[in-house]
Order: structure tokens, then sequence, then C-alpha cells
């Protein structure tokens, strides 16, 4: 008879995930850091190896597959999310992991990914966003910021930028987030989270492209700047940030605005204090939308709801059901029809 190993002898690491073939991305890519980040995070998650599946679409980041020592499947450029979904149907116990880009999952694959949110399949999405198309070698995104110049808009762009986590958040989605390719630990954190909530988590990371891009969201992640123009989220708490962490967020009717903790008699009872699990999608929308240079760019889970049935939990019982009812079916009967003919 086998006996099962002692269980830290079955203990998952990173070196479990790191495929063989080499990494290839520009040196200094944020993509690296993503990378160790998610080769950290699946070990401590509880899942057999066997069971993780990756996902992607076209572009720089959807090169993830080959570099993880998982399931995984290149798909074509913006379908990412119906072969995920797929994938989560046909076999409800795989934990699966959809990897795309700015580009990728919000221009061509921006229909696709709408209604995988909708669906509220029980997939993780990570939205690489580093505002330009990198594969390409440097074109205006759909979040290229106004007046963005790149080959594509040598006068500036002109068009106003898809913002992530509102489209997200307007697809329904149940769990929304925003991390850095600069904070290792907030991104572990994050895609633990991500994993542990029941259905779709849409997380989108600020990356940044060395290449064509580069330093694009230094204004909110640079070393100098991060204390001021970062806000990182806790549930429970109120929105305070600052390098002496002496300002806050708080509503003035219906609009946000970035006040001084002391002046005038401001204190931390006259913040908004940090809920994602609310149902009112008007406070995750009002976090989506405070944006550099007017107010500090927010980190972390800003919606968290629990309770709504997933895809492939919704497709296994109206199966079972109409099996109960109707039999297991007949694969050849249903092909051949009752209105078919033999020609001879």
């Amino acid at each position: 008879m086998k006996t099962a190993l002692p269980e830290e002898e079955n203990a998952l690491n990173k070196k479990d995930f790191v495929a063989l073939n080499d990494v290839r991305w520009c040196p200094g890519c944020g993509d690296y850091a993503i990378l160790n980040a998610i080769q950290r995070t699946f070990p401590e998650l509880g899942v057999p190896k066997e069971k993780f599946v990756i996902v992607s679409g076209i572009g720089c980041s959807s090169r993830f597959p080959y570099y993880m020592n998982t399931y995984g499947f290149h798909t074509i450029h913006g379908r990412a999310p119906t072969v995920a979904t797929g994938v989560k149907v046909a076999n409800p116990e795989l934990s699966v992991w959809l990897v795309t880009g700015d580009g990728d999952g919000l221009s061509i694959g921006g229909n696709h990914l709408l209604h995988l949110i909708r669906r509220n399949p029980d997939v993780n999405v990570l939205l690489f966003n580093n505002r330009i198309y990198g594969l390409t070698k440097g074109q205006y995104s759909p979040t290229s910021e106004v007046g963005k110049k790149t080959k594509s808009t040598p006068f500036g762009s002109v068009d106003y930028p898809v913002n992530p986590l509102l489209f997200a958040l307007g697809s329904e989605s149940t769990f929304l987030a925003r991390t850095s390719d600069t904070e290792m630990k907030h991104m572990v954190e994050t895609f633990k989270a991500a994993h542990a909530h029941k259905g779709t988590s849409f997380i989108e990371i600020l990356q940044n492209c060395v290449i064509y891009n580069n330093k694009t969201w230094e204004p909110v992640t640079g070393r100098e700047s991060k204390s001021e123009q970062s806000l990182f989220l806790e549930e429970g708490k109120p929105l305070v940030f600052g390098a002496e962490r002496n300002k806050g967020i708080r509503v003035n009717g219906f609009d946000p605005e970035v006040v001084t903790l002391g002046e005038n008699g401001v204190s931390e009872s006259d913040l908004l204090v940090h809920n994602p699990k609310t149902s009112n999608p008007a406070y995750p929308a009002l976090l989506s939308q405070l944006n550099y240079p007017a107010f500090p760019t927010p980190f972390g889970i800003f919606r968290q709801l629990e309770g709504r049935k997933t895809y492939e939990d919704a497709v296994a019982q109206q199966v079972a059901a109409s099996q109960s009812k109707q039999g297991e079916g007949d694969l050849q009967a249903l092909l051949t029809g009752s209105d078919s003919w033999v020609v001879e």
C-alpha cells in the first residue's frame, strides 16, 4: 500500500512553477516582476500543480504560459476570455488565470472580456496596463492618455482613454483590484485574494514598458512620488495617504476631495472609510476615478462581492436539471434530427 508523503514533502515552491524556457522580455520590463509574483503566489494557494491553467491572448504579456510550468493556452488576439470560460466550464476543478494587456483585452478583446466578466466564471483576470502596444513596436493603446505621441499618433492621441476598472465595474464585476509591478508583496496578496474569491476576479496591474513607454507610471509609483500619489486601500480603515499620513479623501456632496488632517478641524472621522463589500457600485466607481494629478491613485481591492452564482455552476445545474427530466440524450439522434434523408 502506498503511503502518503508528509505534508511538508508535498509542499510546492516557486521553483516548481518556473518553466525551462528562456524568458524573453526586454531587460527591465515590468512583466518579469509580475511573473515572479505569480510564481511566488501559486505555491501558497493549496492547489495541486496540475490544476493550474494559464490562458493568454496576443501581446508581450501573453507569452506568460511559456514561462510558467503549468498547463497553458496561448490563444489568438482578444479571444483568451472565451477560451478561459470554456476551460472553466469544461472542468470547474481547475484554477484558471487569464493574462492579457490593455491592447489585447480592451481593444479587439473588449467584447469578449465584457461577456466573461458579466457571466462571472471563477476565472482570475490579470490585465497588464502599460498604456502602449509593445509587441507591435509602440502604437497608442485604448488606455493611452490624451495627447500621447506614438508611432500611430505623431501629433498626439485625441482619444479619451478607457478606464479598465470602470469597464469591469460596468460589466458587473464581483471583484475589482489594482496593483503595480513595483509592489511585489502587494501583488502577491492581491493575487491570493483574487484566488479566494468565488467568481471572476479582475485585477489591473500598472506595468512599465521600458522600451516604448518607459516610466509611464513613475508619477504614481516612483520612489519619490509614491507616498504622496498612491493610496493603499485597507478594509475598514479611512482613506489616508501622504508621506506623513496627514492627507485623506472625503466626500463633499457627490464629489471626492483631498483634505489635510488637522486643518479647519478635519479629522479621520470625516474621511471615507474603505468598504469593498458594499453592493452599491457608486463607491468603487468613485475610487476608480481618483486619478493623478488631482488625486492619489488607489491600490488594493475596490470591490469584493460574494454570493453571486458562477457561470460554471449555473451551466452544471442546468445540465443536471435537463438530464433528470429528459435523460442524458443521444448525440447521434441530435445530429441526425427528425428531418434528415439519405442520398443513394
